[in-house]
């Protein structure tokens, strides 16, 4: 190994250090808790469906030079208010579902837009100000729930209130209401849904641009109606309605169905750049194709195929239920993000992220910019505790929000984000190695030393260790930051 393949290692290593560390305890903590993949990985995938919307709502706020936001725990507040007054309501199901988030969504709104403004006045110190700006929202909670249902706002429903009628039970059950709701939606119903919010983009698209007298794509516009046709068509055929009628997907149809998909992309790739070819030059093309990566594409997804028929990993895979809507929503918040940030809104976001003083110059309202990541953040913040909640069945009304900012942000800093960075693929990552651990280190406590309270204490312990770990060195950066610069500054003179 060459000199400069070392310091590429060594660069690798040192910047992927935290999440490098968390592999290692990952697979030491998994294999001392002697459990089998198909325990381990089954319940990984669920918490991966119920946490990774809310670590995802983080990002914006990081972009946008706010933080970390510990204020989060406020858009869940938000979302237990709307669930406890659907459920009271008696709403149930889907419907009951996203009554609970077109009911959320304006009080995260108002929560956020206050939060926000709040933030503009304490440049620099957001975080501090999100924590205790939580510790004060929570006292209000508490006043809310404790005394003003029941005993300002008159409720009468011995399933929520306690004997007294002032003030709402430890715990709610969504069992009879909202549970599950999004989480076993059918795929069937997902491709119907899909096709008619196709058409309606395309026809409010097409109308709108025959009212600017703007250039319209009709063979485009056509192809995409025929194709969403096509596939909403292939759902009356029995074998695939048949499929389609579940709500939960296994892991080992989405693998197959995922390598079928990546060989048909890149057999579509080359047609269509076949096609081109035919029509025009090859320097005219305005996206040649790359035979090596289409066929590297091609061959790791036959080889990711043959690995399922390996027992171990095949058992696996048949034991993991993947909740189709569920992921499908983690899915579009990810693509949210990435649209978001090639926007004019995202770059401001960016810009103002990076530095204050350029965006004032550029033109940029930054504390109106600052407000709306603010106000994004919490809205995510709270339709992922709605998600959450639905997924375990049970509202923990005085408790379900205390820790959601805390694991969240930890999860998000274990997959190698930072204070002034952050990305999908660090929250995806983080959330899979920190739940990982979460699941394995009780019963390695208890292999190893006989005590899974042990094992208890010590995912806690990493929890805030590594959020104050992160801390700690973002303010050791923006130390040395200065002497750095007022050295550089004494050289030049």
């Amino acid at each position: 190994m060459n000199r400069k393949s070392k310091i590429n290692v060594r660069d690798f290593v040192f910047h992927n250090k935290v999440v490098l560390m968390f592999l290692v305890l990952c697979v030491g903590a998994t294999i001392a808790s002697k459990q089998p993949l198909t325990f381990v990985i089954p319940e990984l995938f669920t918490r991966i469906a119920r946490n990774s919307f809310i670590v995802l709502s983080l990002i914006i706020p990081v972009i946008a030079g706010m933080g970390l936001n510990f204020g989060i725990v406020i858009g869940a507040m938000a979302a237990q208010v709307a669930i406890f007054l659907t459920t009271y309501w008696g709403l149930t199901g889907v419907g009951g579902f996203a009554a609970t988030v077109a009911l959320s969504t304006p009080i995260a709104v108002f929560f956020g837009f206050l939060v926000g403004r709040l933030f503009n006045y304490m440049k620099g110190n957001e975080m501090i100000g999100g924590l205790v700006l939580g510790y004060f929202a929570e006292g209000l909670y508490q006043l809310l729930f404790l005394f003003i249902f029941g005993g300002v706002i008159k409720l009468h429903n011995t399933n929520l209130m306690i004997p007294t009628g002032i003030g709402v039970k430890n715990t709610i059950d969504l069992k009879d209401t909202v549970k599950y709701a999004l989480d076993t939606v059918p795929m069937l119903t997902i491709v119907e849904v899909g096709f008619y919010l196709v058409l309606i983009v395309l026809v409010c698209s097409t109308a709108f641009k025959l009212v600017k007298k703007q250039e319209i794509n009709w063979k485009s516009v056509v192809m995409k109606a025929v194709a969403a046709a096509v596939i909403y068509g292939l759902t009356f055929i029995k074998p695939v309605e048949q499929f389609l009628s579940a709500d939960r997907l296994l892991l080992l149809s989405a693998v197959e169905i995922g390598c079928l998909l990546t060989v048909l992309w890149q057999a579509f790739l080359f047609i269509r750049w076949k096609v081109q070819a035919r029509r025009a030059d090859e320097d005219t093309i305005e996206e040649p194709f790359n035979m090596q990566k289409a066929v590297a594409y091609v061959v790791l997804a036959a080889v990711v195929y043959g690995l399922t028929y390996i027992p171990t990993l095949f058992n696996v895979l048949i034991a993991v239920k993947l909740p189709v809507m569920t992921y499908l929503c983690i899915g579009a918040l990810c693509g949210f993000n990435n649209i978001l940030m090639r926007t004019r809104l995202g770059q401001n976001m960016r810009t103002v992220g990076q530095s204050r003083t350029v965006a004032n110059a550029a033109g940029i309202n930054v504390d109106k910019t600052r407000v709306i990541a603010m106000i994004f953040s919490t809205v995510l913040a709270s339709w992922g505790q709605l998600i959450f909640l639905q997924n375990v069945g049970t509202l923990s009304t005085y408790g379900a929000h205390t820790q959601v900012g805390q694991f969240a942000i930890a999860a998000l800093l274990v997959g190698g984000a930072s204070v002034q960075n952050a990305t999908n693929k660090q929250a995806l990552l983080g959330i899979v190695l920190f739940h990982t651990l979460f699941i394995v280190s009780p019963l390695a406590g208890k292999e190893l030393f006989g005590d899974p309270v042990i094992g208890e204490y010590f995912r806690v312990f990493v929890s805030y260790g590594v959020i104050a770990m992160s801390l700690a060195m973002h303010a050791w950066k923006k130390a040395s930051k200065p002497k750095v610069e007022g050295e550089g500054s004494a050289e030049a003179a």
